[in-house]
């Protein structure tokens, strides 16, 4: 099954029903009626978004072509949350980020006060875990730009993967991937905060010898 679904391109043949034996290019994809009215400039960022050569199983144009198709555009106003974290009733879509800017803010540590995890623009997806498990949102995200996104509902995706199983399999290791960057990402966090507080520690104790 997996060297079906990520086998390499094949090799050209002298059997090739193309001239010295090279392959041509594939048809450009047609935009899905959602997306036509937002024209072909973020059509072309939409599939750039997806179309992502540097990982291990990456989609082409025309794989990337068929997920957007089960997406919606989805356009979101400066400054509105549109994630909003320990929520587990909104948690039954992922949004991809075709254009804009968006802000990932915890309260995780302070308990009150947000604090800035990160900004993402283009490429970026988020709520994949809430999406497909159902667990309450791990982040809030907020449009620090005017945003436009694909949201990928939990039902999308199960006709994704009903009538697509190969081209959804190659787009549940893009998020598989993501999500291990951003374990490894906290991880690192957590090391690092691991250091600091051993030094605030040791440095209070030196503050209280002192004394």
């Amino acid at each position: 099954m997996w060297k079906k679904l990520f086998a390499g391109r094949r090799a050209a043949s002298k059997d090739d029903p193309t001239p010295d034996g090279l392959a041509q290019a594939p048809a450009a994809p047609e935009i899905p009626a959602p997306w036509r009215h937002h024209g072909d400039v973020i059509w072309e960022q939409a599939l750039a978004a997806l179309v992502q050569p540097q990982l291990a199983f990456p989609l082409d144009r025309a794989q990337a072509a068929i997920v957007l198709s089960y997406m919606h555009p989805f356009a979101i106003a400066q400054g509105v949350e549109f994630i909003q974290e320990g929520d587990a009733g909104k948690s039954h879509y992922l949004a991809l980020v075709v254009d804009g800017e968006v802000t990932v803010e915890t309260i995780t540590v302070s308990r009150t006060d947000p604090m800035t995890v990160t900004v993402v623009g283009s490429g970026s997806i988020h709520g994949e875990l809430g999406m497909l498990d159902g667990s309450p949102r791990s982040a809030s995200c907020t449009a620090s730009t005017p945003v436009l996104c694909g949201l990928l509902t939990r039902d999308g995706f199960s006709r994704l993967l009903h009538e697509h199983p190969d081209i959804c399999a190659r787009f549940m290791v893009m998020l598989a991937m993501r999500i291990g960057d951003r374990l490894r990402d906290n991880t690192l966090k957590l090391k690092r905060f691991a250091v600091m507080t051993r030094a605030m520690n040791e440095e209070i104790k030196r503050s209280a010898s002192d004394a």
